[in-house]
């Protein structure tokens, strides 16, 4: 038997659910360099699936170079790969755990990085998108520019350098649908089984999925209420190092410029590229808007953002502010992908951009998302007086809540979750399991007052019996 199970339930393919699972079984270690694997006639008849299913899974395995196949003999482990180096204590995903967390429409959600949708300005988007469509070229309706729009890169290029200080010609830019589809473009071309990626731990858990795709070795580094530590990094030379300096996730830390200086130092030295992940810094309340590593080197630096925060995220615009050497490897991986984000939509925003209505509507939005903010911050002290300290509450769309004497199992999260409150604890995010078990993520900007108020009094039913156990 080779104890592997299919999800009959989940959308992902069986072929794709059973190279997954052998993959992880490589990286794991518990398929040796060399092991020969089940023929497919043997593993299709243990999990009672079409033999071609098990020929496709096999065919990508060989193909991504986690096997090898040898005719007449069998498919056997690829030699000489070694096992991630990822750490003892990190969480394991099981094939069915990759599928995203639905929420009900009635369950109050405290995800984090959910724009007040309802406050979107829609007729002044679709007075803008209607133009574009009317004036647009008959080739936008055709297979286009895999890197964007020219026009749109242009426009792009001149607000990222007057509101982000990030100065880059248009042709540096490349189009996506989202920061997801960025950073895996960038690991497609950096990646491999051989080079390592680091990142800063706790971090994006969907950024540790797509890096672990692509490579063997994936290495926290630790961060405190600032940030990433440069000083605490060990020897190595990493392909790139993931990092969100203006706002770091999830625990919300602004980057010092002391320490945004070594990070570089350490890039020049290493060789390596930093992926700046600059997901919501148009929202900072307290303090002027921190400067982008992208200053400080365009050689070391890739610049990954979207517009997903700031406008909507059905949208599906994000784009990639590139180091010439890598933009043309990066637009080849994009042709062969999805050949190219949405053009009348690239149009669209690029007139939404250029009358002015999308600044203004950040304007608008980040006196919302004070307000909102402040007023969660006096109903955590209304439920939970002296026993919560907040994290992160300087700027973006959600705050870090550390619960004196609460550990946040799946358990208590499936509690909280019947009772009609979405939360993700912290740990989800973290590499290293444990330090950070008593924090919880609330997102706020897309909650009103009310909501805010009922989903803490229904946290608040949930602790109380908790904590007399």
């Amino acid at each position: 038997m080779f104890f592997l199970e299919l999800d009959r339930k989940q959308k992902r393919s069986y072929a794709q659910q059973i190279y997954v699972g052998i993959r992880q079984k490589i990286l794991a270690g518990e398929l040796q360099s060399g092991a020969k694997l089940p023929s497919t006639r043997a593993l299709s008849w243990e999990l009672s699936i079409s033999r071609n299913t098990v020929i496709a899974a096999y065919e990508m395995l060989v193909s991504e170079d986690f096997a090898d196949s040898i005719p007449g003999s069998g498919v056997y482990v690829k030699g000489g790969l070694p096992v991630a180096r990822l750490p003892e204590k990190m969480e394991s995903y099981s094939i069915s755990s990759l599928e995203n967390h639905e929420v009900s429409a009635k369950t109050i959600s405290f995800d984090s990085g959910i724009p007040a949708l309802d406050l979107f300005p829609r007729g002044k988007w679709n007075k803008a998108m209607a133009r574009a469509f009317m004036d647009a070229p008959s080739s936008v309706l055709g297979y286009d520019y895999p890197q964007g729009r020219p026009e749109f890169r242009a426009v792009l290029s001149r607000y990222l350098k007057r509101v982000r200080g990030v100065e880059c010609s248009p042709d540096q830019i490349l189009v996506t649908t989202g920061a997801k589809q960025g950073l895996s473009l960038i690991a497609k071309c950096l990646l491999n089984s051989s080079r390592e990626a680091w990142m800063e731990d706790p971090s994006n858990e969907n950024v540790k999925r797509i890096f672990s795709y692509h490579t063997n070795g994936i290495l926290p580094l630790e961060v405190d209420r600032e940030g990433v530590r440069p000083e605490k990094f060990p020897s190595g030379k990493p392909a790139c190092i993931f990092v969100t300096p203006s706002h770091q996730f999830p625990l919300g830390g602004f980057l010092s410029i002391s320490r945004r200086l070594e990070l570089i130092r350490f890039a020049r030295k290493t060789g390596c590229y930093l992926l700046e992940d600059d997901y919501d810094s148009e929202f900072r309340y307290d303090g002027i808007p921190l400067r982008s590593l992208w200053e400080f080197d365009s050689l070391h630096v890739i610049y990954v953002g979207t517009f997903s925060k700031i406008l909507f995220p059905s949208l599906r615009l994000g784009y990639l502010v590139l180091p010439k050497d890598l933009v043309e490897p990066c637009r080849e991986w994009k042709r062969l992908g999805d050949h190219h984000s949405n053009s009348v939509s690239q149009l669209g925003l690029m007139r939404f951009m250029e009358s002015g209505d999308m600044e203004r509507h950040i304007l608008r939005m980040r006196k919302v998302y004070e307000k909102r903010r402040d007023i969660l911050l006096e109903l955590l002290k209304t439920y939970f007086p002296g026993r919560v300290t907040v994290y992160g509450a300087t700027g973006g769309m959600h705050v870090v809540a550390k619960f004196e004497g609460v550990i946040f199992t799946e358990s208590l999260i499936n509690r909280i979750g019947e009772e009609g409150v979405y939360v993700v604890p912290v740990e989800r995010h973290a590499l290293l399991k444990g330090k950070h078990a008593d924090e919880i993520l609330l997102g706020y900007a897309h909650l009103d007052p009310e909501e805010m108020r009922k989903g803490l009094e229904r946290i608040k039913k949930v602790l109380e019996p908790a904590e007399k156990i």
